[in-house]
């Protein structure tokens, strides 16, 4: 006599027996599809990017009105759209701690991983869904500004322009994704929105303050430089091709403020410490 088999959940079930239901084995797709449309299924995905495109072509529409020709012959066309993306990255960092905090807050976390209990898996959709959706909002806004600033001012006087200059605003846009992805990887380590938002806002807009008071002591000068070099809005104005000031240049010739792919190195190095930090800490917390 056959013994009879058991089945997946603890039951017996009939020798020969085959479920109707089809049984795929997941996988990564099946996380995407799923944080997906999670992301476009919340009100608040479309309040942050509907608030980061209002920012960068409002702002950057009238930054354009107010220009001539001429202004745009010592910077490129997208350089309207640094005066919005200022403000706007904040809205891809507010998004970044929403995309995972808010289901710690509300308790649907337990039933994603009751879903899919490979934590690493469902993390891993979430930075690739969340990466994907900034950076082609935020550089569709900049490149809608930088089309619309080239039709419009690309007259006598305003010089010429490359197709590498287009480049520089996918950097810029690259470099805010970064920082969304920064926020997500904060908000999976504090669990907490306001807690990660603020956090966030403190990496934005402390350094500079901080670097300020710092350059009034001649101790603490070096630091307090170092911190009004290496910030956001600096390396925003610098991945743009914005000129900075100049005119405390050290003594030994160097430039006064880091190349952007000082910038970019640096955010890449924080932004990883911190999405390792995550999965180190997803995979060994309770829910």
């Amino acid at each position: 006599m056959t013994a009879p088999t058991i089945a997946t959940d603890g039951e017996q079930s009939p020798p020969g027996y085959t479920s109707p239901l089809p049984a795929r084995r997941p996988h990564l797709g099946h996380a995407l599809a799923s944080e997906w449309t999670k992301l476009t299924s919340v009100r608040s995905t479309m309040w942050t990017l509907g608030a980061l495109v209002m920012l960068v072509v409002g702002i950057g529409g009238t930054v354009i009105l107010q220009t001539s020709s001429t202004d745009y012959e010592q910077m490129p066309f997208i350089a309207p759209a640094l005066f919005g993306l200022l403000v706007g990255q904040l809205a891809v960092m507010v998004l970044g701690v929403l995309t995972i905090s808010s289901e710690y807050g509300t308790g649907l976390i337990r039933t994603t991983l009751t879903a899919a209990p490979d934590r690493y898996r469902v993390l891993t959709a979430k930075y690739l869904v969340f990466a994907a959706t900034a950076f082609f909002v935020t550089a569709g806004s900049v490149c809608l500004v930088g089309l619309a600033a080239s039709i419009l001012r690309d007259g006598r006087g305003s010089g010429a322009h490359a197709s590498a200059e287009w480049a520089t605003g996918l950097l810029g846009s690259f470099y805010v994704t970064l920082l969304g992805v920064l926020a997500l990887a904060v908000g999976a380590l504090v669990r907490h929105s306001a807690g990660a938002v603020a956090a966030m806002l403190g990496v934005v807009t402390l350094p500079p303050v901080i670097g300020a008071v710092l350059s009034i002591w001649e101790a603490l000068a070096p630091v307090g430089r170092a911190l009004l070099q290496y910030n956001a809005p600096v390396a925003l104005i610098t991945l743009f091709g914005m000129p900075l000031d100049s005119t405390e240049a050290p003594a030994d010739g160097s430039p006064p403020y880091p190349t952007s792919l000082s910038h970019l190195v640096l955010i890449l190095l924080v932004t990883g410490v911190a999405v390792a930090a995550s999965y180190v800490v997803s995979g060994r917390r309770d829910v």
